[in-house]
C-alpha cells in the first residue's frame, strides 16, 4: 500500500493528497524571494515555464531564461506580461541560448556574470525529450549533448558567480531535472566512451541515460562542491507525467502510434505545468539537503542502482570533461573558456 500512495503520490495530479506530512509541498510553501536571482533553462514553456511564473510570484528579482526559441520566449513574456503585469515582466532577461552548443552556451553564461552579481538558484530543466536518436554536428548523441552536458558547461561557467553569493553567506541551490525514466538504464552502462553513448539504445532508453546523467551530475556535485561550499546545494528532481509539449506533440516523431495512448490515454493522469515543477521548486528555494533525488511533491527517493553509483558518476565526468575538451576545443577550451567541475 505504502508503494502505491507513493507512485500516485509522485505522478498524478494532486499528489499532495496521497503524500505523508514531511513529503508535501505546494506552491504557497515557496517563501520570499526578494533580492534573489535566478536562471532557469528551457524556462519559456512546460515545467520550465511553471518555474518560471512561480519564482516571479514570490518576489524574485532578476531571472534569466535560455531558451532557443525566440517565438516560444515571446509568447511566454506576453503571458507573463498580462497576467503579472510590465513591472514583473522586466524582471524576466529571455537569452537565446541551445545547450546543444556549448560555444554558445558558455557565451550566455558569461553574458549573466556580466549583468548580475550573484546567483541563488540554477535550473537545469531544458531538455530534449523521448525522441529518436540524433548526432550533433560534433557527432555526439543529442539526448547527452543538450540535457546533460550542455548543462555542465552552463553550471561550470556560472560556478564563480554562485561561489561568490554562497560566500557571502547566501543559500545557493541547483537542481538538474532527472527522471524515473532513468530506471531503464541498462545495468552495465558504464559513461565509458563516447561510442557507448553514442550508441542507439531506442528513444525511451536514449532519454533515460541522459536523465541518468543529470541525477549523477548533480550526485557529483554535492560530493565535489558542497563539501567545500556548504551553502551551495546541488540536488535532482522527478517532475512526474506531466502536459507538456513533448508528452503531447513531440512523442509521435518516435511512437507515431504508440504516442496517441500518450496523449489520449494518459491525459486524465497528466498534471499541469505547475504541479509538475512542484519537486523542482521545492529544491530550488526550500531544501536544506544536498545530493538527493526528489520525486513529487517533495519525497526524496534513492533511484537505481545506477544512480547511486558513485564510481559510475566520476567516469560521467572523466568522459564529459574529455568530450567537451575534444570536440570544442577550437572554439571554446583553447580560447580560456573553463570547465571547471566544482
Amino acid at each position: 500500500m505504502n508503494a502505491i500512495r507513493k507512485t500516485l503520490a509522485q505522478n498524478v495530479p494532486h499528489g499532495n493528497l496521497f503524500a505523508k506530512e514531511g513529503e508535501k509541498f505546494t506552491l504557497d510553501m515557496i517563501p520570499d524571494l526578494s533580492s534573489k536571482v535566478a536562471v532557469v533553462t528551457g524556462g519559456s514553456e512546460g515545467i520550465g515555464y511553471g518555474c518560471t511564473h512561480s519564482l516571479l510570484s514570490k518576489n524574485i528579482s532578476k531571472l534569466f531564461i535560455l531558451t532557443p526559441s525566440q517565438e516560444v520566449a515571446d509568447g511566454a513574456q506576453d503571458a507573463i506580461r498580462e497576467e503579472m503585469g510590465g513591472d514583473v515582466a522586466e524582471k524576466v532577461q529571455w537569452m537565446r541560448c541551445d545547450l546543444s552548443d556549448w560555444k554558445q552556451t558558455g557565451q550566455v553564461a558569461f553574458d549573466i556574470r556580466k549583468k548580475v552579481d550573484r546567483l541563488d538558484i540554477l535550473i537545469n530543466c531544458a531538455a530534449r525529450g523521448i525522441m529518436t536518436q540524433q548526432l550533433t554536428p560534433q557527432g555526439v548523441d543529442l539526448h547527452m549533448s543538450l540535457n546533460h552536458i550542455g548543462h555542465v558547461v552552463l553550471t561550470s561557467h556560472l560556478l564563480p558567480l554562485m561561489k561568490k553569493t554562497a560566500e557571502s553567506g547566501n543559500k545557493v541551490r541547483i537542481v538538474n531535472l532527472g527522471s524515473n525514466i532513468h530506471e531503464q538504464v541498462p545495468e552495465d552502462f558504464k559513461f565509458g566512451s563516447i561510442e557507448e553513448i553514442n550508441k542507439d539504445y531506442g528513444p525511451m532508453k536514449q532519454y533515460g541515460i541522459s536523465k541518468l546523467a543529470a541525477i549523477l551530475y548533480a550526485k557529483y556535485l554535492s560530493r565535489h562542491l558542497t563539501s567545500k561550499y556548504p551553502n551551495i546545494l546541488a540536488n535532482a528532481s522527478h517532475p512526474g507525467i506531466v502536459e507538456t509539449r513533448q508528452s503531447s506533440e513531440h512523442i509521435f516523431e518516435p511512437y507515431p502510434l504508440g504516442g496517441y495512448a500518450m496523449k489520449y490515454g494518459m491525459a486524465p493522469f497528466k498534471k499541469d505545468q505547475f504541479e509538475g515543477a512542484l519537486s523542482t521548486l521545492y529544491l530550488a528555494t526550500v531544501t536544506e539537503n544536498s545530493g538527493e533525488y526528489v520525486c513529487p511533491p517533495a519525497i526524496v527517493e534513492e533511484g537505481s542502482k545506477l544512480a547511486n553509483n558513485e564510481q559510475l558518476g566520476e567516469q560521467l565526468m572523466t568522459l564529459t570533461k574529455l568530450i567537451v575538451r575534444e570536440k570544442a576545443k577550437a572554439e571554446s577550451v583553447d580560447k580560456g573558456c573553463p570547465l571547471e567541475a566544482f
